[in-house]
C-alpha cells in the first residue's frame, strides 16, 4: 500500500532530525587543502578597530565575493546591511549604552572575519562546525540562496552572537545592556524588508513574488525567529560569564551542538521536492535575467 501524504510528512521530518543528530555526532569531513585567495586573506587578516572600519571592510569583502561569484555573498550582503544600520543607530545615540553596543558590534564582526580567514587559509581545525558547514555548502553551490543565507545567519547568530556578548561582558548594568541587546532587533525589523528586496534583486528574482504573496507575514516570522535566537544567545552569554565552571562548559557545549544541529537541518531540509525544485527554477531564472 502506498503511504499517504499525511504519513510521509512526519516520516520525512523524523529522517531529517535523525540526519541532523548524526551530523552533530560527527565533525564534517575536512575539505581539501585550500590555496587561499590573496585578496580575501588580506581583507580578513587584520582585526576591525571600530564599527566604521568593520562596516567598510565587510562591504569590501562582500564585493570581492560577488566579483568571484562566491555564494558566501548571499549571507554577507544581509549582514553588511544590518551592520551599517546598527552603526548608524549608534551614531544617533539610539542606545542607552552606545559604547557597549559599539564594542559588541565590533566583536561580533570580528568573529565573522576570523571564520572567513580560517576557512580561506585552510585552518579548518579552528573553525566551528556551523561555519564549516555553511562555507562548504556555499563553495559547492548546490544549495538554494535561501539556504546559503540561512546557514550564515545560523552560524553568526546561533553560534557567534553569544560569544561576542560574553566577550564584551554583560555587567555592570545588566538590565541596560539587555535592553540594548533587544533594541538591535528593532533595527533588524526596520531593514528586513529592504534586505529581502536586495537579495531578490541580486540572487533570486522569484523571491520578490513570494514576498509579495506572503504580505507582511514572512517579515514578521523572520523577525520573531531572529528575536528568539537573540534571546537564546543572551542567556548563553550570561551562562558563559558565570562563576560556575560547569555552567560555562555546559553553555559552550549547548551553543555548539544546537547551532551545528540547526545547520544540518538547514542543509538537508526540504518542505517537499516540488517546492525545492520550484525555488531552484526561480534562482536559475534570476541568473538568466542578469
Amino acid at each position: 500500500m502506498q503511504p499517504t501524504a499525511r504519513s510521509t510528512g512526519p516520516a520525512r521530518r523524523r529522517r531529517r532530525f535523525r540526519a541532523a543528530a548524526e551530523g552533530v555526532r560527527r565533525r564534517p569531513p575536512t575539505p581539501p587543502a585550500r590555496r587561499g585567495d590573496p585578496e580575501l586573506l588580506a581583507l580578513s587578516a587584520e582585526p576591525y578597530a571600530d564599527a566604521a572600519e568593520a562596516h567598510d571592510r565587510l562591504r569590501a569583502l562582500c564585493t570581492a565575493f560577488e566579483v568571484r561569484g562566491d555564494r558566501r555573498a548571499a549571507f554577507l550582503s544581509v549582514y553588511v546591511r544590518m551592520t551599517g544600520a546598527v552603526a548608524a543607530r549608534i551614531r544617533r545615540g539610539a542606545f542607552e549604552d552606545p559604547e557597549w553596543v559599539h564594542d559588541y558590534l565590533v566583536a561580533f564582526a570580528n568573529l565573522y572575519r576570523v571564520a572567513v580567514h580560517d576557512y580561506e587559509s585552510g585552518n579548518v581545525a579552528s573553525l566551528a562546525d556551523p561555519w564549516l558547514l555553511a562555507f562548504d555548502a556555499a563553495e559547492r553551490g548546490d544549495s538554494l540562496v535561501l539556504q546559503d543565507t540561512a546557514l550564515g545567519v545560523n552560524a553568526h547568530i546561533n553560534y557567534d552572537l553569544s560569544l561576542a556578548v560574553a566577550a564584551v561582558g554583560v555587567d555592570p548594568d545588566r538590565a541596560t545592556k539587555r535592553a540594548d541587546h533587544r533594541a538591535v532587533t528593532d533595527v533588524i525589523r526596520d531593514v528586513v524588508d529592504e534586505t529581502q528586496d536586495a537579495l531578490a534583486a541580486r540572487d533570486a528574482a522569484g523571491l520578490r513574488a513570494l514576498d509579495e504573496s506572503f504580505g507582511p507575514f514572512d517579515e514578521r516570522f523572520l523577525v520573531f525567529t531572529i528575536d528568539e535566537c537573540r534571546d537564546s544567545a543572551w542567556r548563553t552569554a550570561v551562562a558563559l560569564r558565570s562563576r560556575s565552571r560547569v555552567r560555562r562548559r555546559l553553555a559552550r557545549w549547548t551553543n555548539a551542538v544546537t547551532s551545528t544541529g540547526a545547520a544540518h537541518l538547514i542543509r538537508s531540509s526540504r518542505a517537499n521536492d516540488r517546492l525545492h525544485e520550484s525555488l531552484r527554477t526561480l534562482e536559475r531564472t534570476a541568473g538568466e535575467e542578469r
